[in-house]
């Protein structure tokens, strides 16, 4: 996935340790290019396939709006309370849309396999509830750091 990582070696994630821990984790914060160059945060859930995060977000929404003028995005997935247990991830690239937006829930063979995943992640069910609001972005990443300090002697 994406470029190697030189600096932190010795923190960064393993391929199967990044897999389980994007898999495992609930929430990211997603960065996005506002009109006048500043950068906008907000948060999200998400869902991994093993090599794209797809993201579920209202398309009335300011994030919506900057990544149709400039789909440049940046994602951190990150957790811990003291410091020798911080540990996350940052993926950044070009989030492109996938299906209809917003999302009704009309046949998207793409999207099949992700909302089966995002629903019984987040709500326990088997099938994606549609509100007419929300649509697919999808980021494979350019770049991936990640970092453990859990493996610092």
């Amino acid at each position: 996935m994406a470029v190697a990582q030189r600096r932190g070696r010795r923190i960064m994630m393993s391929g199967p340790e990044l897999d389980a821990y994007l898999t495992g984790q609930r929430t990211c914060r997603v960065a996005t290019v506002s009109p006048d160059g500043r950068p906008h945060v907000g948060a999200l859930w998400f869902a991994f396939d093993g090599t794209s995060l797809w993201l579920y977000s209202l398309t009335r929404s300011r994030r919506w709006a900057d990544l149709r003028r400039d789909p440049r995005i940046a994602v951190v997935v990150d957790d811990g309370e003291e410091y020798g247990e911080l540990r996350g991830v940052e993926l950044s690239g070009t989030a492109v849309t996938v299906g209809e937006a917003p999302r009704s829930g009309e046949p998207c063979p793409e999207l099949e396999p992700v909302e089966a995943l995002f629903a019984r992640k987040y709500f326990g069910i088997d099938a994606m509830p549609h509100d007419g609001r929300h649509a697919w972005l999808r980021l494979t990443p350019d770049a991936v750091v990640s970092w453990d300090f859990r493996k610092l002697p």
